[in-house]
């Protein structure tokens, strides 16, 4: 039988590059649900290619016109809730998680409740509730599979290896398009510059959180709930070929790496098949012609946004909340041309460094401990 899949941002990057694997393995895959932004466009030609049973938009205007134009079949939802009630409502196996921001927490806690399998592609839940989720998922048996690269990797890495066993995570980074920039020239960045990644083709929040740096901080807090993992045993070292997705270093110093191309539809597909491996038609590693691989420490003056998840998750509570929500507010304004470039990583520290309670409860406290840090971070700008 084929698995029923959902895909939650699918006129996305990552929802694309999901559905481009569905594509290849049509035998394996019915897609049931999809959901966008506001792009009735795209998601009216993934309709008439998928078929699916149901679909969401979240902006108005746009739903109005995909309600008219999609095929009476086909149930079209509106609203922010429209992904938690695809979950909710749609019988699936699988939910591909690619909602950007902190929009895509009801939705992944909604398929966790629900036992599904989860491939998450959006950090903010994790960093926003990681405590939460993976408690929830040993609950009610959902798989969380995570969709990065350098997750994928360490996921594969540690297959039936006990905890005690690990020594330390280590994650790669590309070091984005400003690896060799001063202090200076980095102050004059503009949106144009920091939205070409020299190696990943994403949306435009995670290519402007890539090239601060704030993508890996967001993802060592992911693989701490991940992986069960303290942050004191999570490296982050920069890796400008983007070869070796990520490492292990087991207790008895052996370390163990992943590798591949630069390419979202390898990590999708094991997200997706795993334990399984399905064949693919994808261009093919050749060892002996990658050339050099290098590696180096990550400068943390040039690039503080790491350091400040460091000190969010070490503080843990709503700080990773505070850190995300200031780094959305930072880059969203960043790209309008509100703020220069070196002012994301100061609207961030200025919005971990305000008191506030650190202790959260529920779904509920953490949307107003998300609600108040933006309120915060907006009064920085």
């Amino acid at each position: 039988m084929r698995r029923r899949i959902i895909v939650l941002g699918s006129t996305g990057s990552i929802g694309k590059n999901c559905l481009d694997v569905v594509r290849a393995n049509k035998n394996l895959f019915k897609v049931v649900g999809l959901s966008a932004q506001s792009n009735d466009g795209e998601l009216a030609a993934q309709i008439a290619e998928f078929k699916p049973e149901k679909v969401a938009l979240s902006n108005e205007p746009s739903w109005r016109r995909l309600r008219s134009a999609a095929p009476r079949r086909v149930g079209v939802l509106a609203g922010d809730s429209g992904p938690v009630e695809l979950v909710e409502t749609l019988k699936a196996d699988v939910v591909v998680a690619a909602i950007t921001g902190g929009a895509g927490l009801a939705s992944v806690f909604a398929a966790v409740k629900k036992g599904i399998r989860v491939a998450i592609a959006n950090k903010e839940p994790l960093v926003m509730a990681g405590g939460m989720i993976m408690s929830a998922a040993k609950k009610h048996g959902s798989t969380i599979a995570p969709i990065d690269s350098e997750h994928s990797a360490i996921w594969q890495c540690l297959h039936k290896e006990r905890p005690d066993r690990v020594a330390r995570l280590i994650l790669t980074a590309s070091g984005g398009p400003f690896l060799g920039m001063t202090k200076r020239q980095l102050a004059g960045v503009t949106p144009a510059q920091a939205l070409r990644h020299p190696r990943w083709k994403m949306g435009r929040k995670i290519t402007v959180d890539s090239s601060t740096m704030m993508n890996k901080g967001l993802e060592v807090i992911e693989a701490r709930w991940l992986f069960d993992v303290p942050a004191k045993k999570i490296e982050v070292v920069v890796h400008p070929q983007s070869i070796v997705h990520s490492m292990v270093e087991f207790v008895d110093s052996s370390v163990m790496a992943q590798l591949g191309l630069p390419d979202m539809r390898v990590p999708i597909a094991y997200a997706l098949s795993a334990p399984d491996r399905w064949p693919s038609r994808l261009r093919r590693l050749s060892v002996a012609e990658m050339g050099r691989l290098d590696f180096m420490p990550p400068d943390l003056k040039r690039f503080p946004c790491l350091s400040l998840a460091y000190e969010a998750v070490e503080k843990g509570g709503a700080a990773p909340i505070r850190l995300n929500a200031a780094n959305e507010v930072a880059v969203e304004a960043f790209l309008g041309g509100r703020i220069g470039y070196a002012d994301i990583p100061r609207v961030i520290a200025k919005t971990l460094g305000r008191n506030g309670p650190l202790k959260i409860g529920g779904l509920e406290g953490i949307m107003e401990a998300d609600a108040a840090a933006r309120e915060t971070a907006r009064g920085c700008l």
